[in-house]
């Protein structure tokens, strides 16, 4: 009898394991160990040449995007972005830390700004060049989450009438200008609507060109260019006032060849600067003197 009662309670215990819930492990979350963890892994990047980032943006680099000058026999002109200096390189150099490159594993490549988003393969793992969201483009391409919202901006020559405007209605009477593509130009003609056809121009300096020898009286351009503008390229140019944001706040965002995976590491190392301040103070760096305007209502 105390034979078959040990047995009967060594089958009960079995029992009782057999039917005990399994222990529930908690689910992985986006840290360390996670998937989306081990896809932005360094080594399991998708990259255009392996162990090396390639980052594109246009040539000129204007300030304040880019700063520092040009060593000798640099291709660039006016900045090259490989100094880290100015908001976008410093940006970029940013990203590509929390990636975990070093910046000699950072190389900037050339691409012109319409060519930046249109369809296709590209020679580049991001671009990096004021380029706003607008879902045009994002059927070609993919965006990045923001690194930089921006306001519209109207720079006009010292002295000339269009400089004491105030509001958007009275630039209607007026010939606006800005480079083709752009959102600036998309502002003038979705927005400002002048009378007048406004004028395109393929580079940025073109658009410069024009209002410095009067051919138009005033060009629209990004908040921060219009202060290099002012205080550069034309010495008597004056920011008549910022452009109030209608409908979605603009931004900009770093450009991906359509379908690329990178966007996802790249938008996560995003978060990290934002959360921690870091993409806050370089802002505050390149931009903190370059932000602030009269709004033209």
């Amino acid at each position: 009898m105390r034979r078959f009662l040990v047995v009967a309670s060594a089958f009960g215990v079995l029992l009782l394991a057999a039917c005990a819930p399994e222990e529930t492990q908690p689910d992985a979350g986006p840290g360390e160990g996670s998937p989306a963890a081990d896809r932005c892994a360094t080594e399991n990047l998708p990259l255009l040449s392996p162990g090396q980032l390639t980052v594109g943006t246009d040539n000129p680099a204007f300030p304040p995007w880019f700063e520092g000058g040009t060593p000798e026999g640099s291709p660039w002109e006016i900045n090259d972005p490989a100094t880290g200096e100015g908001f976008e390189s410093a940006v970029a150099y940013a990203v590509a830390e929390r990636m975990g490159f070093t910046p000699d594993q950072v190389v900037w490549v050339e691409i012109p700004f319409n060519q930046s988003f249109r369809p296709g393969p590209k020679d580049f793992d991001f671009d990096i060049n004021q380029i706003s969201f607008v879902p045009e483009r994002d059927e070609a391409v993919d965006f990045s989450d923001s690194y930089y919202d921006v306001n519209q901006a109207l720079v006009a020559v010292q002295g000339t009438p269009i400089a004491d405007a105030t509001s958007v209605a009275e630039l209607q009477g007026y010939t606006l200008g800005a480079p083709v593509g752009t959102t600036s130009f998309d502002y003038i003609e979705t927005n400002i609507q002048p009378t007048e056809d406004p004028a395109v121009y393929d580079t940025l300096n073109d658009a410069v060109r024009a209002l410095k020898n009067g051919q138009v009286d005033g060009i629209v351009v990004d908040l921060p260019t219009a202060f290099f503008i002012t205080a550069v390229q034309i010495p008597r140019g004056v920011i008549v006032g910022q452009f109030p944001t209608v409908g979605a706040q603009e931004y900009f965002g770093m450009v991906f060849a359509e379908g690329n995976p990178l966007v996802e590491c790249v938008n996560q190392a995003l978060d990290e600067l934002k959360a921690d301040g870091t993409l806050q103070a370089i802002q505050q760096e390149w931009l903190a003197d370059k932000a602030d305007a009269p709004v033209l209502q």
